[in-house]
């Protein structure tokens, strides 16, 4: 097992691995920007190093910073967390020139499963289904108006690299195509390095279906489940369960078989979720990888009693996966994602919390790393929190959801709280009868 840990991340997710790491045993290192020096991921790890301002790309995205703050303080590994450095290669190939375990897939397959055309004709030779669109990347704009009359509108431009509804845009008529093309290559150039995009059909009303996997480094690869993530407001998930109300128990098991298949084809190891667009007639698509742990690997972790981030430690340092060969799925866990954000408008809400109460009781969890009066600053992403309930059945875990949002309280600034307890009270949220179009209708009926 590894002796010390440096966790190259920030908020809930660092503190997270620091829990995991003291029951294990580990010592853990802490890094931190100007802006989080009162952060209390550095106020419980054993070490802490400020790499850099404020600013991510001085700071938590500065791999030589990351390195040089690991080298001096002699970690055996880095764990990355979500976000950041987690599904970058290059970083994930400089730990190991420096003899750093990177706590994560391969070099080789987070590049490959991180290019989206790439990742989609692996997937298609390991027997799972994708829909109609271009190859790989589309290098013109004729290219993409003879795709879209083969396949018919609409249709979707995203791009190879990247994510968060950034270089994606939705075609519906041929007139509004080269604007759209142009955008979103502009967009994939800005946010990801590289203007690369391709086509796919697009679905109108599908179901976002994601699967969590953890694979050894000895071949082993267990699926854990599905998760339900189709409540989203601009390809940003709000709420997440497990399992999802339209899976059964012979479809979860067809699907996560494929999972498997398909990860060990790859040679994929440490903690991924494959992530599925599912029509009405219960077609599932491969959409995309993610080749790290995810933000709502705890309701997961809820459903089936495993602690997924101790796994990924224990899988890097060569652990096999054996008794979580017999995963069960007990009970229905909901998580809400408490962001610092106006919840009619979604504009961030950076200040200082005055008053903040965390919700306790039966069933409830809750990861975060702000307090009262600490600053949320404007620099990063604004969730907060997450708030997990887990019940035996569905609909109580949306009672004991509904009662825990009631009794959080964080003043001072603005949370997405108002509108997740609207969202555990609507009718068609409560029957299961929901998809990605979900936010979408309700906000413009309410």
């Amino acid at each position: 097992m590894f002796k010390k840990i440096l966790v190259a991340n920030r908020g809930e997710i660092a503190l997270r691995i620091i829990c995991a790491c003291r029951e294990l045993g580990i010592k853990t290192v802490a890094i931190f920007s100007e802006a989080d020096r009162d952060s209390l991921h550095v106020r419980f790890a054993d070490e802490a190093v400020c790499i850099g301002p404020a600013k991510s790309s001085e700071s938590y995205l500065k791999v030589p910073s990351v390195i040089s703050a690991a080298e001096i303080t002699n970690v055996d590994a880095i764990h990355p967390g979500y976000g950041y450095l987690s599904e970058d290669a290059y970083f994930a190939e400089v730990c190991e020139a420096c003899h750093i375990k990177f706590i994560g897939p391969s070099p080789e397959v987070i590049r490959l499963m991180g290019n989206k055309t790439k990742a989609r004709a692996r997937m298609v030779q390991a027997g799972l289904k994708i829909l109609p669109g271009s190859q790989g990347s589309v290098e013109s704009f004729e290219d993409v108006v003879k795709i879209a009359s083969e396949i018919g509108y609409p249709i979707i431009i995203k791009a190879v690299a990247g994510g968060g509804g950034r270089g994606m845009r939705i075609v519906r008529v041929q007139e509004d195509l080269k604007m759209a093309f142009s955008t979103a290559q502009t967009e994939a150039q800005i946010g990801f390095g590289v203007p690369d995009v391709y086509v796919e059909k697009y679905l109108e009303s599908p179901r976002h279906i994601e699967f969590q996997i953890m694979a050894d480094q000895h071949g082993n690869v267990i699926n854990f489940g599905e998760r339900e993530c189709s409540i989203q407001r601009r390809h940003q998930k709000l709420v997440e369960e497990a399992p999802s109300v339209i899976v059964d128990q012979k479809c979860r098991m067809k699907m996560g078989k494929l999972v498997e298949e398909a990860m060990t084809s790859v040679g994929y190891s440490n903690a991924g979720t494959v992530e599925f667009l599912v029509d009405e007639d219960l077609n599932f698509y491969f959409g995309e990888m993610n080749t790290r742990i995810q933000v709502e690997h705890p309701v997961t972790e809820m459903v089936t009693g495993s602690d997924l981030v101790k796994m990924q430690i224990q899988i890097a340092a060569g652990k096999t996966l054996e008794r979580e060969k017999n995963i069960q799925l007990k009970g229905h866990s909901i998580e809400c994602r408490i962001n610092a954000e106006d919840p009619e408008t979604m504009w961030p809400s950076p200040g200082k919390i005055t008053s903040f109460n965390v919700p306790g009781g039966s069933g409830i969890r809750v990861e975060t790393a702000v307090y009262s009066e600490c600053i949320v600053s404007p620099h990063y992403d604004p969730m907060i929190a997450k708030l997990v309930a887990w019940a035996p059945s569905r609909m109580e875990a949306i009672q004991r959801m509904e009662r825990a949002l009631e009794m959080f309280v964080i003043e001072g600034i603005k949370t997405s709280i108002p509108l997740q307890r609207k969202i555990m009270r609507d009718a068609d949220f409560r029957a299961g009868q929901f998809n990605t179009k979900f936010m979408e209708r309700y906000l413009k009926s309410n």
